[in-house]
């Protein structure tokens, strides 16, 4: 398991994570690909990228510890970046494109120019046939995944900020500003309201009716979606909360969150006792101003989480069948292959990740 975080100072963070009597984290690589501040990092079960104010998005492969590449399709930050399964990829940056991305050679198999100005966030519905995202336009984008075409457009009265699926797809969230509105998908219609005193800076779906809301402060709370109840509130860090991530092993919930105070902390969330502080795990200081947070599961908690979401979700295998997009319906890309394969640059000569936070060494010592 690995921490991977993204910063102002233009680093991504390795932290490999230990599960033992007690958590460990060690820190395992940094890494310099980026000209410019990190902005979005995405992980699936083999790769981490990273998007930047540089307009670049950087592959690596975490299983050989190498880097794989950069992509070039996007004029403009890289504002989010999103995962479907092994196959596909979603960035969205401020050019207002939303690319869909082949992982298999990294080709771009559509671009979409989604929003008259900025991308700002998007979500992949978990059947993968739909996805969400919002702008600088004041709308949010309902887009058909299958045909690579909008499907519904809504105006909203204030940019948005956020969007999110509920992992059983059944409602998604929009944050704007310092306001959560709470939608059902059945009825497209807004059934709740969640309003907070600071700005909201990261929000993550813990189950499909909790949510953890983190602002500009240190302070995360849990909120009900159903009663849009604040369920639980503690002090996390000592500056506001940039991120936080969340996933589940061998039953144990973990939470991660990473703040501009340079620390990245893992909690262990009770969920039979969410009203309960969660309790403090572990933590890192990596001595920077962290913007963004992801954690890449090794290939036996990946196949365990694939197969406890499969005996719950019975449209799993469907969804998976379905994928993100058929690709002989998205032949028309808006440029030609030349095109594409020029904006698509993926370095001759694969690099080894660095070690954390190298000092001037000779080559025999590289690979210490």
């Amino acid at each position: 398991m690995e921490l991977v975080a993204g910063c102002y100072e233009q680093v991504l963070f390795g932290f490999a994570a230990r599960p033992a009597e007690s958590w460990t984290v060690v820190p395992d690589f940094t890494h310099h690909a980026h000209s410019a501040s990190l902005s979005a990092v995405a992980v699936n079960n083999r790769y981490v990228v990273t998007g930047s104010r540089d307009e670049t998005i950087q592959i690596y492969d975490m299983k050989k510890k190498i880097e794989h590449g950069a992509l070039l399709q996007h004029n403009g930050t890289i504002t989010c970046l999103e995962f479907y399964g092994t196959a596909h990829l979603l960035s969205g940056a401020e050019d207002g494109l939303i690319c869909i991305w082949n992982t298999k050679r990294w080709e771009c198999l559509k671009s979409i120019k989604a929003h008259k100005g900025q991308v700002t966030s998007l979500s992949i519905h978990p059947s993968g046939k739909l996805a969400l995202s919002v702008g600088t336009d004041k709308t949010l984008r309902t887009w058909n995944l299958v045909e690579g075409r909008s499907a519904f457009i809504k105006n909203l009265k204030q940019n948005a900020h956020i969007i999110k699926w509920s992992p059983d797809g059944e409602r998604y969230v929009t944050v704007i500003t310092n306001k959560v509105d709470i939608y059902k998908l059945d009825t497209a219609s807004v059934t709740g309201t969640i309003t907070t005193e600071k700005r909201i800076s990261s929000l993550r779906f813990i189950t499909d009716s909790i949510i953890a809301i983190a602002g500009d402060d240190e302070i995360i709370k849990f909120y009900s979606c159903d009663s849009q109840k604040c369920l639980c509130e503690f002090k996390a860090h000592e500056n506001r909360i940039k991120d936080i991530y969340s996933f589940e092993r061998e039953g144990q919930h973990v939470i991660v969150t990473a703040s501009s105070d340079g620390y990245i902390k893992m909690w262990n969330l009770d969920l039979n006792k969410i009203k309960d502080v969660p309790s403090l795990l572990c933590e890192v200081n990596t001595k920077a101003r962290l913007t963004c947070l992801a954690v890449w599961l090794d290939r036996a908690s990946e196949m365990k989480e694939n197969s406890d979401k499969a005996a719950t979700s019975p449209r799993a295998n469907e969804d998976e069948k379905s994928s993100i997009v058929r690709r002989k319906k998205l032949c028309q890309t808006g440029k030609s292959d030349k095109t594409a394969k020029r904006k698509r640059k993926i370095t001759p000569e694969k690099q080894k990740l660095e070690a954390p936070l190298p000092k001037k060494k000779k080559k025999q010592n590289s690979s210490a």
